[in-house]
């Protein structure tokens, strides 16, 4: 937002010393208009997330160039300290460029979900590696390069927003049979959510901003949908499970990520 403020191109930033920036990850073609913006910072890129209580990898200041590299579409390496590796879905470590899930272990992690045990035992194992969700590569020089999102989360502003919590408030809605949500990308805000719904039988055509406001009434706003596509019926695998992916697939096309 500061960057496509008017008056950006004209006014002296020669104050500003250094740029922190996170919470999802950042186009490069912006990060470049950043830097281009505010030439005598020095930029660092921090990943992390609450369970890790900060900052666990970083792309340093040196990593970054006006004209772009291919490690600014990266998050970095590892902090001192902090140990991270690709698993796949069995948590067995992956060759460099291997898609796959970050996990990490320092002594910086949780040490559990409040009274929810079951949780705490699906995301840290016995040996401490915490399952961060995020799907990414590492490169044989040790940087590590978020593709896509294993869990179904959306960060939106930098906010995290469950799907299912925003289907639990649109469920009920006299109009929808089913929905899902999913995030699609968005250039202000990172991703924003959609929901997809099927109507019920005999209810005629589904009014799409009734089902917004009716989530506005339920949830926070930053979790309410921006907008709801109407299909005829929700795509499901062999088990019934909803297809997201399938969902998602076509609002990112021609990313080189599956996160904006």
């Amino acid at each position: 937002m500061l960057v496509n403020w008017p008056r950006a191109k004209d006014t002296d930033f020669s104050c500003v010393r250094s740029v922190t920036y996170g919470a999802a990850p950042i186009p490069l073609e912006l990060l470049r208009q950043c830097i281009q913006t505010m030439p005598q910072a020095l930029f660092c890129q921090q990943y992390g997330m609450t369970e890790t209580t900060g900052t666990v990898c970083i792309l340093p200041p040196g990593d970054h160039d006006p004209d772009g590299n291919e490690r600014m579409r990266g998050i970095g390496v590892p902090l001192p300290s902090v140990e991270m590796k690709i698993v796949d879905e069995k948590r067995q470590e992956v060759p460099p460029g291997t898609i796959g899930e970050i996990a990490t272990r320092s002594g910086l992690n949780m040490l559990h979900y409040f009274n929810n045990p079951e949780k705490t035992a699906e995301t840290v194992d016995a040996d401490g590696w915490l399952y961060t969700g995020d799907a990414a590569v590492m490169d044989e020089d040790g940087y590590f390069y978020i593709k896509d999102r294993v869990k179904d989360m959306i960060i939106s502003g930098g906010e995290n927003v469950y799907p299912a919590e925003v289907e639990n408030a649109i469920f009920g809605h006299p109009q929808v049979n089913e929905v899902a949500v999913i995030g699609i990308p968005d250039a202000k805000w990172g991703e924003a959510v959609k929901a997809v719904v099927s109507p019920k039988p005999d209810a005629g055509e589904v009014d799409t901003d009734s089902v917004i406001a009716w989530a506005r009434e339920r949830i926070a706003g930053f979790k309410v949908p921006k907008t709801v596509d109407v299909i005829p019926e929700l795509p499901r695998n062999a088990s019934g499970k909803i297809l997201r992916r399938e969902l998602r697939a076509p609002y990112w096309e021609g990313n080189d990520r599956g996160v904006n």
